[in-house]
């Protein structure tokens, strides 16, 4: 396969972006359906025989979910390793595309055996996960310098899709289960991922391809095990002990790491605990609800479209109305102030939600409806912490060590969901306790991180020229760095 040549005009989106845009439309369809139902099969389906008790199930159901989205976050540190090292975007994408079809198969022909089922939920972890990296990177890799201006576009168009899958899955999965069962509910998002595998097979005489980089002998792991091996007493960073065997900008590199790392690390994983529960705690809450509003019936699954919608909604009206107000009154909304404020939007919306259990607890019925109030607080927190902080920690390391970044970003979501499984295994908090306890710890992450972010030094790394084409690059003998 050639390397396409650069679109005619400059003001076009190259040919090959909409096979890349419909593949992850229909992708995110696929995964949103199947996840977003996934704890309410699991209640009333699956471990309905094997664990009759009723909360010890709904804890089960929880556990196994955040299990599988641990992995689903944990693949993609392989999947972009297999891309950048031996087989390349699209051959990653399409290989790990078909067993993604797989596991779509296996849970729609084993919804009674629980080991088809959990073979099924491995095969799509591996494959989402796997190729989760390598799809948005593939974008950027279509566009050169004719063209980059597009490229700020054409991704606001990818988060969109995402959103948009999301949006429609959330609605008519949850419908489909309880109306006509789990081999049709899980077997059409089945469909969706194959549809999503043909489309990106048939751009495949359009796509440019950047050709995996191989070994690199200054990658962040080469760094840091060098450091560790000269490092001498006396010295300003025991990484300049890396010096020796490294480049300085190498180094500097793995520094900067190390800078985002400790700011990230021990503070954003407590908001994807939070986050990643709208799929389990949230949805057994809503179990507890009156389902009726007005003349329309929701399942309690149905209530996570209220997320993309508001995205989709909110991130143009805070980019182009709260940001720039709160710039003009002189308390700018940094990166560094968002992010704390979305871990407390993050905590604020489970005190809501545990007020709600606290209520239907003593005996009163509360309407699903009220659980959009916490649906809009938790988006505004998504938004305040996961949109800036990806752009945030991409920034502050150099070109070199951008694929690291991206790794300790997904990282901090494995942490979260391991945590939640495991304390969901153990059935360490129950009712409406669990809330306020995540809650709390929220609370006390955003204190620890507002506190670590005044210290922090920002340091922009920007790419400051045109980047060189593939095949000058090659020639030169000049390769991106990895992990």
């Amino acid at each position: 396969m050639a390397e396409s040549p650069a679109a005619a005009q400059s003001n076009k989106f190259p040919a090959q972006i909409p096979f890349i845009i419909g593949n992850e439309a229909c992708e995110r369809f696929s995964f949103y359906g199947m996840r977003n139902i996934l704890t309410v099969f699991l209640i009333d389906y699956l471990l309905r025989n094997a664990v009759p008790e009723n909360g010890l199930r709904e804890a089960q159901a929880k556990s196994l979910m955040h299990t599988f989205m641990a992995g689903v976050y944990f693949f993609p540190l392989i999947g972009g390793y297999l891309a950048d090292r031996f087989f390349g975007k699209y051959r990653t994408i399409l290989w790990l595309s078909l067993v993604y079809c797989a596991g779509h198969a296996c849970l729609a022909m084993f919804e009674n055996n629980a080991t088809g089922f959990y073979t099924g939920l491995a095969l799509i972890a591996v494959g989402s996960g796997g190729i989760k990296p390598c799809v948005a990177a593939m974008v950027g890799d279509q566009f050169n310098e004719s063209n980059s201006h597009l490229v700020k576009k054409v991704f606001a168009i990818f988060y969109w899709t995402i959103n948009f899958g999301s949006f429609f899955a959330s609605l008519s999965i949850p419908w489909l289960l309880k109306n006509v069962g789990p081999s049709v509910a899980f077997g059409i998002p089945g469909v969706l991922m194959f549809l999503a595998t043909l489309i990106f097979w048939a751009g495949r005489k359009h796509y440019v391809l950047v050709p995996p980089t191989g070994e690199n002998p200054h990658s962040f792991l080469k760094v840091v095990a060098s450091a560790f091996k000269h490092r001498q007493p006396g010295q300003a960073s025991w990484l300049d002990g890396a010096k020796a065997r490294h480049p300085a900008e190498a180094v500097e590199g793995v520094k900067a790491v190390f800078r985002v790392s400790g700011l990230m690390l021990p503070f954003v994983p407590f908001f994807w605990m939070l986050f990643d529960q709208k799929a389990s705690t949230w949805v057994v809450q809503a179990r507890s609800m009156d389902p009726h509003i007005g003349p329309v019936t929701f399942q309690p699954s149905q209530m996570q479209f209220i997320n993309p919608m508001l995205v989709m909604l909110l991130i143009p009206f805070l980019t182009a109305v709260v940001y720039p107000l709160f710039q003009r009154s002189g308390w700018e909304l940094t990166p560094l102030r968002r992010m704390p404020l979305g871990l407390v939007f993050g905590a604020v919306s489970f005190i809501i939600a545990g007020f709600f259990q606290v209520a239907m607890e003593g005996g009163s019925t509360l309407n699903i409806a009220w659980q959009i109030l916490p649906y809009v607080v938790l988006t505004l927190g998504e938004i305040l912490m996961s949109t800036t902080g990806l752009e945030f920690a991409y920034t502050q390391a150099p070109r070199e060590m951008k694929g690291t970044i991206q790794s300790v970003w997904l990282v901090t979501n494995t942490l979260a969901n391991v945590a939640v499984a495991i304390a969901a295994a153990l059935n360490v908090f129950s009712g409406s306790g669990q809330f306020f306890f995540y809650a709390g710890m929220a609370l006390v992450a955003a204190v620890g991180m507002a506190l670590v972010a005044r210290r922090y030094v920002v340091r922009d790394y920007y790419q400051v020229a045109a980047p060189v084409p593939t095949e000058e690059r090659s020639a030169a003998g000049v390769t991106p760095s990895s992990a």
